[in-house]
């Protein structure tokens, strides 16, 4: 029994120290970095234009990815989760593609089809329509690293509710959007919110995708990831790190609702 708890006790101080070494010694550096020389020097960071900017356009493209990638989830798992058909199992490796293909792979690709040698480039070109080293190829890098997120939260809820309430809903006369409004979407709310969560995160959070394609121009097509990297190689240390505070305490918000949801989710359960 002595053995058990002494091993026991050793593992707790492994996975302490490896969280320490891992996720808890960094933070603190970011932080330190950011704040050493006081507050003062931090809120000068975050005026500058190049970091409104770089806020700005990481706001505009979670704000375009979110809303579309949520209508994708929402219908692709209903057709999942309520339909029997040949290719689900092909339907489901599609949409857990972007969790096997590195986000820099998923960047290049598109360079591939909508850069200046790319497949679309001559129709983009007739239209005048730039879609790499700008807003729309940043924003359609967003969209294919993000897209599973939504779907693979609510498949699973949608297949333990069942179709008997949806059904009975049907007998008493209620039509589609009736029963997905008044049935459905209530049943799924914490899934579809906790994936809704983890795209949004996700979305301020990319950097190798949206590097690729957006050509990394501060102040002008460099998110917020991207701008911490090139002001730390520019030398301007209290903006990269400050920088990094601001996406650390995103990730630290999003954790919190995280674990709102993880337990409303358990309230329901009991």
């Amino acid at each position: 029994m002595q053995k058990i708890k002494s091993v026991e006790i050793w593992l707790i101080i492994v996975a302490l120290v490896y969280l320490a070494l891992i996720l808890i010694i960094p933070a603190v550096s970011v932080f330190y970095e950011a704040f050493h020389k006081g507050v003062q020097p931090f809120l000068e960071a975050l005026q500058q234009r190049e970091f409104i900017v770089a806020v700005q356009l990481t706001v505009v493209i979670a704000l375009i990815a979110v809303p579309l990638n949520t209508i994708f989830g929402l219908c692709a798992a209903w057709v999942i989760a309520r339909n029997n058909f040949r290719g689900k199992t092909f339907l489901v490796s599609l949409i857990d593609l972007p969790f096997s293909i590195s986000p820099v792979v998923a960047g290049l690709m598109i360079v591939l089809l909508y850069g200046r040698n790319g497949w679309f480039f001559p129709l983009l070109q007739y239209f005048d329509v730039k879609i790499i080293f700008a807003l729309p190829g940043m924003t359609l890098a967003t969209i294919f690293v993000t897209f599973p997120f939504v779907a693979r939260e609510v498949i699973p809820v949608l297949e333990e509710v069942g179709t008997e309430q949806e059904q009975s809903a049907r007998t008493l006369g209620a039509n589609d959007w009736q029963v997905f409004w008044r049935v459905t979407l209530p049943s799924i709310r914490w899934g579809l919110l906790y994936g809704v969560l983890l795209t949004n995160a996700r979305a301020m959070g990319e950097f190798g995708a949206v590097a690729v394609v957006s050509g990394s121009i501060i102040g002008q097509t460099a998110t917020l990831p991207i701008f911490v990297e090139l002001a730390y190689k520019n030398y301007q240390t209290e903006a990269a790190f400050s920088a990094a505070v601001v996406l650390g305490l995103l990730g630290a918000l999003t954790l919190i609702f995280k674990e709102i949801l993880e337990r409303k989710t358990k309230i329901k359960d009991v």
